[in-house]
């Protein structure tokens, strides 16, 4: 018999320099949905030790008949019952995460948790996902179609997560249900004021996206309502949108045109003795703890029995906090070193080590959102587990915790001997 410990070191880094784009998203206006249902073989890798399988399972997908280049619509899949059979009878909370092609780039949607009473022989039937995707820009005047990449099942039991993969075979699977894109550009929207705030009399030039070519109004609002403050602008054949007004009373907001406004702070004039107060608010750190890691992890034990075994366990939540005030994002990587015992020399060279990586907000001031990476084998080679977008002129930041459940994949034979590996999560 050989006990494997585990330990988890905490390491970070500098600063993220990346910049992700972010986009408009805007809901779509109503319009008619459609129900298209396909048949799909899938391949089904299933956690030990219960079987793999294989089989067709059906796709009934919900979308909108039309929409707009970028828009954000609601989507239903409906899946029908999988082709694994149980084998235990077990009570579990499962999550359903569908990895969908919509165009020519990949969009997960994910499942509210729920709970299942498996039955030995009888394939589960999870429940229909209802959430949203968005339509890609760039494909005015085109058909976008969704087809299946890949869906996962998470069950949870007894705080350890078992995950089931099932793959089309083609993948992607055949198109599922398909969006007419429509000719018309995407909604126009103000961008950018330039200043964002200042008193009475200040100029104000306001930029803005997606405008028919020609010219444009820009006007100052209250509480909704229009102040009478307007001016004029242009825009160009991009639908790039340029137009100056003078605040003269008491505004909000400004906004080209129909487009989404952008806020405005106006400075009232105060009668009596000016008593200027200046606070200068310094950037904080980006880091990941605990500084100084993780105690060793016990994962359990397994006796050599010839065949390939699996031992489950969990990585404790590292602490992500962004604290720098600006509108960077950022990125968190694991690798590990190999499995060994350096007092005896003894290796497992072909043992892997894999996480279902979960990210969460832990407080809800925070002004950026995290996503979880995909499920995967650790190496040597850094292995995104979770990431926070940049925010483009929106602040980004906030607190977060990154862990995940984890599985090592044992050979059939090794050394009795205890092993070790260690689990460094990274942040830049």
């Amino acid at each position: 018999m050989s006990t494997d410990r585990f330990r988890r070191v905490v390491a970070g880094a500098g600063a993220l320099t990346l910049a992700l784009t972010g986009g408009v998203v805007g809901l779509a206006a109503t319009a008619q949905a459609a129900t298209k249902t396909t048949t799909v073989f899938v391949e089904c890798d299933a956690p030990a030790p219960q079987p793999d399988g294989s089989g067709n399972q059906t796709f009934a997908v919900t979308l909108p008949d039309t929409a707009k280049a970028g828009d954000t619509v609601p989507i239903t899949v409906d899946a029908g019952p999988s082709p694994l059979l149980p084998q235990f009878a077990v009570t579990t909370e499962n999550t359903t995460k569908i990895t969908l092609v919509v165009g020519q780039g990949l969009q997960t949607i994910v499942g509210d948790p729920e709970t299942v009473t498996v039955t030995p022989g009888v394939p589960l039937d999870p429940k229909p996902v209802v959430k949203t995707v968005k339509v890609p820009d760039g494909t005015e005047g085109t058909t976008v179609d969704v087809r299946l990449d890949v869906i996962v099942t998470d069950a949870s039991l007894g705080g350890t997560v078992f995950t089931t993969t099932c793959t089309p075979k083609p993948r992607p699977s055949a198109t599922l249900n398909s969006i007419a894109v429509e000719a018309l550009p995407k909604d126009p929207v103000t961008t950018r004021l330039t200043p964002n705030s200042g008193k009475a009399g200040t100029k104000v030039v306001a930029t803005g996206a997606n405008f028919p070519a020609g010219g444009v109004t820009c006007s100052a609002l209250l509480a909704g309502t229009a102040t009478g403050d307007t001016g004029s602008g242009t825009a160009d054949a991009s639908g790039a949108a340029t137009c100056e007004l003078t605040v003269s009373e008491k505004a909000d907001e400004i906004r080209i045109d129909g487009g989404a406004g952008k806020p405005f702070v106006f400075l009232e004039e105060q009668p009596g003795v000016k008593n200027p107060v200046d606070v200068e608010v310094l950037p904080g750190p980006l880091a990941i703890g605990p500084k100084d890691g993780f105690p060793a992890a016990q994962w359990g034990s397994v006796t050599i029995n010839g065949k390939p075994q699996n031992v489950i366990g969990a990585f404790n939540a590292a602490t992500v906090q962004d604290f720098r005030g600006g509108s960077l994002g950022w990125d968190v990587t694991a690798t590990r070193t190999p499995f060994l015992n350096e007092s005896t020399g003894h290796a497992m060279t072909k043992a892997q080590i894999g996480i279902q990586p979960t990210c969460t907000v832990t407080n809800p001031d925070s002004p950026s959102t995290c996503t979880a990476g995909a499920p995967g084998a650790i190496t040597g080679t850094p292995m995104q587990v979770a990431s926070s977008p940049a925010g483009g002129d929106q602040l980004t930041g906030g607190e977060f915790a990154v862990g995940g459940a984890g599985m090592i994949q044992l050979p059939p034979f090794m050394f009795a001997d205890t092993y070790q590996s260690v689990v460094t999560f990274s942040i830049a």
